[in-house]
């Protein structure tokens, strides 16, 4: 109600509103601004579930190369395999990290690609937004527009992307089954379905949840959740991992020519 006399403020532009409210920054068309380097500090790279400290592998390293105790980020920590599947799992474990994807420098997958220990960016425009990840110059593109379908199955799948209220939620197929959820030996098969849900609780931190479907894997859909922290030092950027490199002697070492007589 207008007070006779009294002089009334403008009122503010609806799209300066849009910037004003909210959790954190916002674009100019009012959706949440996640552009910036996000990184996840969890130990879920090493084991999606509750797990305790353990020797690693080279023993050589001592407690550098130990596996660290971790708090899990499975909704009521259990992963809810099929008998065979289990089976397959163990046998993965057994065989880390020799058969796992990410010793050989392969693709990380979604989700795995965003909680490993490197940071990736987020590069948002007003249409699409890209997501630039350091281990092993992995990306990809999310659709914002129509839904576009899966041409092949791919290590990064096909990500179609759109806004419920403040959370971006990212529908991600065509996944090709050969990445594993972590070193524990998790994993799915080329039948995964994936749907992430992104949401900036503030300027610094965002949460991350993913429910994993895969009717050949597991007997339910199940769910991880964790914080992304925004990096806020000076100049924050993503720099090179092309590791390939580092992975020659363990993928090819075996195929070398020995010297005669050995």
């Amino acid at each position: 109600m207008v007070t006779p006399g009294k002089a009334q403020a403008p009122a503010a532009p609806a799209k300066a509103v849009a910037k004003a409210v909210g959790k954190g920054p916002r674009m100019t068309d009012g959706k949440p601004n996640l552009n910036g380097v996000w990184q996840s500090i969890s130990t879920a790279n090493w084991d999606l579930q509750d797990h305790s400290p353990a020797p690693g592998p080279f023993w050589q390293l001592g407690a550098i190369g130990a596996i660290p105790a971790g708090q899990g980020v499975v909704e009521g920590n259990e992963i809810p395999y099929k008998p065979a599947a289990l089976e397959q799992k163990k046998k993965n474990k057994a065989n880390w990290p020799a058969e796992d994807p990410e010793a050989k420098c392969y693709m990380p997958g979604i989700p795995r690609a965003t909680y490993q220990p490197f940071p990736f960016q987020i590069i948002q425009s007003n249409r699409d937004i890209l997501m630039a990840y350091e281990f092993a110059s992995a990306n990809r593109l999310i659709n914002m527009g129509k839904p576009i379908e899966a041409g092949s199955d791919t290590w990064m799948g096909t990500s179609n992307g759109h806004w419920e209220g403040d959370t971006l939620v990212v529908d991600v197929t065509g996944l090709n089954g050969l990445s594993w959820f972590d070193r524990a030996g998790n994993y799915a098969s080329d039948k995964l379905h994936v749907v992430e849900r992104y949401n900036r609780r503030s300027n610094d931190v965002m949460d991350y949840e993913a429910t994993i479907e895969d009717a050949s894997v597991f007997t339910r859909p199940w769910k991880i959740t964790l914080p992304l922290y925004k990096r806020a030092e000076k100049n924050a950027q993503i720099l090179e991992f092309k590791c390939v490199e580092f992975a020659e002697e363990l993928l090819y070492g075996k195929y070398k020519k020995q010297p005669a007589g050995k």
